[in-house]
């Protein structure tokens, strides 16, 4: 004996809740429904309930029937003349006869199998028209409900249909804040997106170092063994929101600051230098040996170099603090130096350069040339490239002390400088920028767009990015000499650029109005501020494999 079917119109709250995917909240939403609708002339006016959906109607719809209440269907006919009278130009049925069958997949109505062989046989142009029509004709529920069936054949999860290799790649695409959105998804979603091969190249794309996954002994005991590449990321983020502000040369400038590994040395104008944690920010040392102030600085692994206005290079271990070497030569200021591997090159305000040993403390070589102070050097082992104030770029052959080229074309000061090994990039107080060959010493490009002295460069890839007094930052390619980007804007520094960083991805500014700021290298937008501090000058310094 066939069960009984539910009258939609007279069931209780109780009754819906026990049909397959209904359950307590929406059957109590279809009797509130229906008291404030005055009832419902079909089963499918349930579709009409805010939260249940067409398809739960259709999965209980062999279990349902409507008996229309006679109040209904005079409220049905009073609408439908009210209707009438309102649009002369349509027709509606006002007579209401027996209860007619509800349609469903077993009862279709008549003549529809004829309809849909028709449609079947119909050229997709007429097919497409056929529905334009059939469209118009239609009443806002039948639209709505065309809607219903249509839009989930739009939501299709194409990831769990394709094969893993392909899901992953998609996957790679996403930002890792997207991607741990996209791992709320569902289950099989979360699967994917906890892969260890996957989150390795977002480090990767972060430029975070392998070390940071396997070295750190507090990072191995929070990562899992499933995922330490997403905990070496989390890591990493958490620890860039963490800024340390390290005191402790009280009102004095300090003038030059190096970074490596987990130790930051800062010189400064009170003729000293101090040794810091970059994880705790504690002030680990302080160099105490120069009587004058420190001007330049280089560091590699546990050795710093310093020079200082009291004409003197000392080389120290920044482990102990004891001073190592003590380089005696020059008769001014050290303005800069350049370290490779056990050599370090130093320009001097006496218009000299000296090639000094650290390990021995001796001085290998003298270059003299220039005729004013030697404001910055490059070294790469093989050459030595320096910038003066006599408006000149030298090429040494430091074994021989010979120039090999004197670069001429700036018309002021030479105040910053790089050299990859093929290529010199100078900067000046003339406001241009000029790219040499190192080979022949021509000049290949002259970079025209600031307006004043550049102050910083850094060089990598035949991509350069250069920071100037006039607050701005620019991007640029050396082997067409064309500017790719200009980082300005209304969130621009408001004074002098004093120093910057790049990688594959941002760029990392600092200036004398007291903030240090991280833009998108190719889209040249701003994207937030690092550090703000009050005016008067902040320096920067970073690991690349952390930016």
């Amino acid at each position: 004996m066939a069960s009984k079917k539910l009258d939609v119109n007279r069931a209780t709250v109780n009754e819906f809740a026990q049909l397959p995917g209904i359950g307590l909240r929406k059957a109590e939403a279809i009797v509130k429904h229906r008291k404030q609708s005055g009832g419902f002339l079909s089963v499918h006016d349930l579709s009409r309930v805010p939260g249940l959906g067409f398809s739960i109607v259709e999965q209980n719809r062999s279990a349902l029937e409507c008996v229309v209440a006679e109040s209904s269907r005079s409220a049905s006919r009073n609408s439908s003349t009210f209707g009438n009278l309102k649009n002369t130009n349509r027709i509606h049925n006002l007579t209401v006869g027996p209860r007619q069958r509800i349609p469903s997949k077993e009862n279709p109505p008549p003549k529809l199998s004829d309809f849909l062989e028709i449609f079947q046989g119909w050229s997709n142009a007429e097919r497409l028209m056929a529905l334009d029509e059939l469209i118009q004709v239609c009443e806002p529920t039948q639209v709505r409900h065309l809607m219903q069936v249509i839009e989930p054949q739009f939501q299709r999860d194409f990831i769990s249909l394709l094969p893993k290799e392909l899901a992953l790649y998609v996957l790679s695409f996403l930002e890792p804040r997207s991607l741990l959105r996209a791992a709320q998804t569902c289950r099989y979603w979360r699967v994917l997106a906890e892969d260890n091969l996957l989150w390795r190249e977002k480090c990767r794309e972060e430029a975070i170092d392998e070390n940071l996954v396997y070295g750190s002994n507090r990072l191995r005991r929070r990562s899992t063994s499933r995922c330490p590449w997403k905990s070496a990321l989390h890591e990493a983020a958490s620890n860039r929101t963490k800024l340390e502000l390290l005191k402790g040369h009280d009102d004095h400038v300090i003038t030059c600051l190096e970074f490596c590994g987990s130790r930051v040395v800062s010189g400064s104008d009170d003729n000293t230098l101090k040794v810091w944690s970059a994880i705790t920010g504690k002030c680990l040392r302080t160099l105490v040996g120069h009587t004058g102030g420190v001007w330049s600085s280089q560091m590699a692994g546990h050795i710093v170099i310093s020079g200082s206005t009291d004409r003197t290079l000392k080389v120290w271990n920044a482990d102990t603090g004891q001073c190592i070497h003590t380089l005696y030569g020059h008769t001014s200021t050290v303005r800069c130096m350049h370290l490779h591997e056990n050599v370090v090159v130093s320009g001097s305000r006496d218009a000299t350069l000296r090639v000094w040993d650290i390990d021995s403390g001796q001085c290998l070589h003298v270059l003299m040339g220039h005729v004013a102070a030697v404001r910055c050097v490059q070294y790469d082992g093989r050459r030595v490239v320096s910038g003066a104030y006599d408006y000149m770029v030298k090429v040494w052959d430091p074994e021989t002390e010979t120039c090999i080229h004197t670069l001429q074309g700036h018309t002021n000061r030479v105040y910053s400088l790089q050299f990859d090994g093929v290529h010199i990039v100078s900067g000046s107080l003339d406001t241009s920028i000029r790219v040499w060959d190192v080979e022949s010493g021509n000049c290949l490009h002259t970079l025209i767009g600031h307006q004043s002295l550049t102050s910083g460069l850094e060089l990598k890839d035949n991509i350069l990015v250069s920071g100037n007094a006039d607050s701005t930052v620019k991007v640029w390619d050396i082997t067409t000499g064309q500017c790719l980007q200009t980082l300005q804007g209304p969130n621009k520094h408001q004074s002098a650029v004093t120093c910057l960083q790049f990688n594959k991805k941002f760029v990392i500014t600092s200036s004398d109005d007291g903030t240090v700021k991280i833009w998108d290298l190719k889209s040249g937008d701003f994207l937030r501020n690092l550090v703000a501090l009050d005016s008067g000058g902040s320096w920067w310094c970073c690991l690349e494999s952390t930016m």
